[in-house]
């Protein structure tokens, strides 16, 4: 074998050719010739602490190797060639804040388009036919509900329902100077029917009895002052008429005298009247005319006596109070103004 391969063989650590045998050699140092020389192989042999010593060094060089393999190959993956290529995905997994991030972490109002009127928000809509046709429609001007009615003389006047009509005619006088202003007046409701007559300017006459009087409403006429001072009144009553006490001499077929109420039914009035006219109980009759300036006035609610009873009984008579009807003729009565 060449020299030369043999000694690089030697070195090899890991060829086993190369490893002495200690008992071998010990034998032949005792027992055999001893030579020295300088090209002795033995002289070349490292010995087994060098061997070792050998290794540990040729261990740590590789793994000081692979540290730094290791270690370059983590550099190069970090600091890759330069190239105009987009950062690798690595570094994009890191959120950077930025103005849309912030924009959306907090809304502004102009970031939200419902809370900020647009154009076409504050447009006044265009009217269309069917909103036309919905729009309240204003109701026409009414007529007056209330007529009013003077005397010819100015000195008397009231008010009447629109639907109710006045018709005029002479009333009674003494002479022709009172003829003029002696003048009635008939009211008719919207039916045509007769409801009241009022009297101005006439002369006063009349009779009167006793009666059970029973008041069921009555209010002062505020419009009108007797020339007497009185306190002028609406009433809306029932008479009911007692028997006249005779005190003069009895004759041949005439009744015993009696006393007490007449037999029959009560009678009605609805009238203006001093107020001395109009007190319950037993009383006078007395009379509606009121004395004012030119003369009597008279004002009544029309009953057809020819068809009584008026009303069959008392609590008829306070039913008709809560009729329309019984409210016209009052607020009528009730508005008679003298001046």
């Amino acid at each position: 074998m060449d020299p030369i391969k043999n000694q690089i063989a030697a070195i090899d650590p890991f060829d086993p050719a190369t490893e002495p045998n200690g008992e071998e050699a010990l034998h032949k140092m005792l027992s055999g010739s001893t030579v020295y020389s300088d090209t002795n192989p033995l002289k070349s042999v490292p010995s087994l602490e060098e061997r070792r010593l050998r290794k540990a060094r040729i261990a740590g060089g590789l793994l000081l190797g692979a540290a730094a393999v290791t270690a370059g190959v983590l550099v190069a993956s970090n600091f890759g060639p330069a190239s105009s290529m987009p950062a690798p995905a690595v570094t994009v997994d890191t959120p950077t804040p930025t103005a849309s991030a912030t924009a959306s972490a907090t809304p502004t109002p102009s970031a939200t388009p419902s809370e900020t009127p647009t154009a076409a928000s504050t447009q006044v809509p265009t009217p269309t036919t069917s909103a036309v046709a919905t729009a309240p429609v204003v109701p026409p001007v009414q007529a007056p509900t209330l007529k009013t009615f003077t005397f010819p003389d100015g000195h008397l006047s009231f008010t009447y329902p629109a639907g109710w009509t006045v018709t005029t005619e002479q009333g009674p006088y003494l002479s022709e100077e009172a003829k003029a202003a002696s003048v009635g007046a008939t009211i008719f409701d919207e039916s045509g029917a007769k409801v009241a007559i009022i009297n101005s300017g006439m002369y006063g006459d009349g009779t009167a009895g006793n009666v059970d009087r029973t008041v069921y409403d009555r209010a002062v006429v505020s419009g009108v002052k007797a020339t007497t001072g009185e306190r002028v009144e609406f009433g809306f009553f029932s008479n009911h008429s007692q028997y006249v006490p005779y005190d003069g001499p009895a004759y041949e077929g005439m009744p015993s005298p009696r006393t007490g109420p007449v037999d029959g039914p009560s009678y009605y009035a609805m009238d203006v009247r001093v107020a001395s006219m109009l007190e319950p109980g037993l009383t006078t009759s007395g009379t509606n005319q009121v004395p004012v300036g030119n003369g009597m006035m008279n004002a009544y609610v029309y009953f057809d006596f020819e068809k009584q009873p008026t009303f069959a009984t008392p609590a008829a008579a306070k039913a008709w109070m809560g009729t329309q009807q019984y409210a016209q003729l009052k607020a009528m009565l009730l508005s008679l103004s003298y001046k």
